[in-house]
């Protein structure tokens, strides 16, 4: 039977490319409870797969035992790391009470500061606070019930991650045939190319996010020593975990550090040192950890990856904004191996710009001369005479 192409217009194709987009965006708000589990099992089970091969073809161990081992340590690997955060935390707890103290300082500080600035009373300002709380109060019943969903979540995840990431390692082969009864048998070296690299991506990129997040770990947890902050190895776990989150993690790690320097400290010269501390770290993230180590196995531009973590967060929260990359760069490969998707591909990639020099510094010519001869003139302006 012989199947004619039918060729749409430019704005038939731009309506069916905006009714893909939404129907996809509304599958995932409504079924993220169902979806990001599997999607994050997924990633688990790329990442395990190496391991998985090794103790079925090296130890000679069979199938299911070898997934079985692997998905074992990884639950004890991230057990591990669990107790050891739950650990120090509680012995943080024992110093709240000095936290709290050396917080009252700071705000005496900064209730006196404010007085001097804009003449604005302690009781005024006691009575701001107060209001605030007050509003913050209505809230609070709403805040409970999303605590308790978010731990219910998080307590199901927990327990369905592993067994999830186990099946998919288990039944691996059986998703690849699938997937070639789905197309055509001229396509099928296409897919086993576009599989191959989906793989190839995924684990590089989930290996260099290890490889960051122990070198940011390392330097964050020396340098609060050198600062004599307590708890330093534990803030540096924290803040090497936090960092796996885009844009706010570091944030929080911040946050969390400056608590912590509460616990021996009430001088303002602490929580500075501790603040630049973290903007070194993280300059040395964005510039040097980044593009050498991530930034070489995922190519997309700044601009996707931005507007993937915001639209990811906005979906699915924190679990979204871990997700957006990994799955930014699978949809990469897939439109890059695509005809018809392939200038969406293009679109999402970083094209390694060339270089030029511009006052003694070597700068990226994002441009890569585009512009006419002409264009790069400056504009004629004639000048009459009087």
């Amino acid at each position: 039977m012989n199947f004619s192409t039918v060729k749409f217009p430019l704005y038939a194709k731009l309506a069916f490319v905006l009714i893909s987009l939404s129907i996809i965006t509304l599958t995932l708000y409504f079924g993220k409870h169902i979806l990001i589990p599997l999607l994050l099992s997924l990633l688990f089970a790329i990442l395990l797969r190496p391991l998985v091969i090794f103790l079925n073809i090296k130890l000679k161990l069979p199938h299911v035992i070898a997934a079985l081992i692997s998905v074992g340590i990884f639950v004890i690997c991230v057990s591990a790391i669990i107790l050891f955060i739950s650990w120090q935390v509680s012995d943080i707890t024992n110093d709240w009470k000095k936290i709290t103290q050396n917080i009252s300082v700071h705000y005496e500080h900064i209730q006196h500061w404010i007085k001097q600035r804009y003449h604005l009373s302690y009781n005024k300002q006691d009575n701001y606070i107060q209001q605030v709380r007050n509003e913050s109060i209505n809230g609070d019943s709403e805040l409970i019930s999303n605590t308790l969903n978010s731990f219910t979540d998080t307590l199901l995840n927990t327990i369905l991650i592993p067994i999830y990431t186990f099946l998919i390692l288990l039944y691996r082969n059986l998703f690849i045939k699938f997937l070639s009864k789905l197309v055509q048998k001229k396509n099928e070296s296409t897919l086993h190319t576009i599989l191959s690299q989906i793989k190839t991506v995924v684990q590089s990129y989930i290996v260099g996010l290890l490889i960051e997040m122990g070198v940011v770990g390392v330097l964050t947890s020396v340098g609060l020593m050198l600062l004599g902050v307590e708890y330093a190895i534990l803030l540096g776990v924290i803040t090497a975990i936090l960092n796996l989150i885009p844009y706010i993690g570091i944030l929080i790690a911040a946050i969390v550090s400056i608590l912590a320097t509460l616990v021996n400290s009430s001088e303002l010269s602490a929580i500075i040192g501790v603040i630049l501390l973290n903007v070194v770290v993280q300059f040395i993230d964005n510039n040097i950890l980044v593009p050498r180590i991530v930034g070489n196995k995922v190519r997309i531009n700044a601009l996707v990856s931005m507007v993937g973590v915001v639209i990811g967060g906005s979906l699915a929260g924190i679990a979204g904004m871990f997700l957006a990359i990994p799955l930014i760069a699978i949809l990469k490969v897939i439109f890059d191996r695509i005809e018809i998707l392939s200038p969406w591909g293009y679109l999402m990639g970083d094209d390694l710009p060339k270089t030029y020099t511009w006052n003694k510094l070597v700068l990226p010519d994002y441009n890569q001369g585009n512009y006419t001869e002409q264009e790069a003139k400056p504009p004629h302006i004639p000048i009459k005479k009087e």
